[in-house]
């Protein structure tokens, strides 16, 4: 709509002139518009179509409130907007909270309102959302940590967010990034440092993987208490075997 693309392009005088005019009233209460302004961010035109009874709430079909937009596109101001006019009802009804929205978009100012305000550091992603990603994230840890955000990460960790709580476990995407300041940020959070994907019938350790050619890594891990006993656990048991599966020998 007309009402729509201005307020998406940010500008004002023209979304001032179409509500005058009463253009699209019923639009007001749909979501799209006051979504479409989200993306200029434009904290003037968000006043202006909440003033006109915009509503904060209503989602689009795919879940998203408007809040979720300006967390993020990262726009700060027009997110003080919409916290205290953005229910926590209709937020957990989408599935996401607008931490995974800053923290997918790198934000952590964003963040940092959001955390102040309230919002929990420990809201998991619903089923229906986390079925777009392959790797079945949940947290908003793991996209501050998929992006290499250190910042972020601390932000969410100081605030309580738990490391051990996705598919894939923060710090083995955070080992496969190479990023020391980020392991260890996880690392004194409490992350677990002898995670393992079931895979195989082993129990070897998955961070081992990313540390066996760097020094400086596996330092980090044996000194957050990785057992390196793990790495001879066999259910075949301790004398030389072949593996029916790939026929490699597992000499113990």
């Amino acid at each position: 709509t007309p009402l729509g693309l201005a307020a998406q392009s940010g500008h004002l005088n023209i979304v001032e002139i179409l509500l005058q005019r009463g253009v699209c009233d019923s639009c007001l209460f749909t979501g799209s518009v006051l979504f479409e302004a989200a993306a200029s961010g434009n904290p003037d035109i968000i006043a202006l179509l909440l003033e006109h009874g915009a509503d904060a709430n209503a989602p689009l079909h795919s879940g998203h409130l408007p809040i979720h937009r300006v967390a993020y596109r990262g726009h700060l101001l027009a997110l003080e907007q919409l916290i205290p006019v953005t229910k926590e009802e209709d937020i957990k009804k989408s599935g996401m909270s607008p931490l995974h929205s800053a923290a997918a978009g790198g934000h952590p100012q964003c963040l940092d309102v959001l955390l102040n305000a309230g919002h929990d550091p420990n809201f998991m992603l619903h089923p229906r959302v986390r079925q777009n990603y392959d790797d079945g994230r949940r947290s908003a840890l793991f996209f501050a940590v998929s992006n290499s955000d250190v910042q972020s990460a601390r932000l969410l960790l100081d605030a309580g967010a738990m490391p051990n709580q996705d598919p894939v476990n923060c710090l083995q995407v955070a080992l496969r990034l190479g990023n020391y300041e980020l392991i260890n940020t996880l690392l004194r959070s409490g992350a677990n440092v002898n995670y393992y994907s079931r895979i195989n019938t082993t129990h070897f350790p998955s961070a081992l993987q990313y540390a066996l050619k760097d020094e400086v890594m596996l330092r980090m891990l044996l000194n957050h208490g990785y057992d390196v006993q793990r790495c001879f656990d066999c259910p075949y048991g301790d004398g030389p075997h072949i593996s029916l599966h790939n026929f490699f020998l597992c000499a113990l």
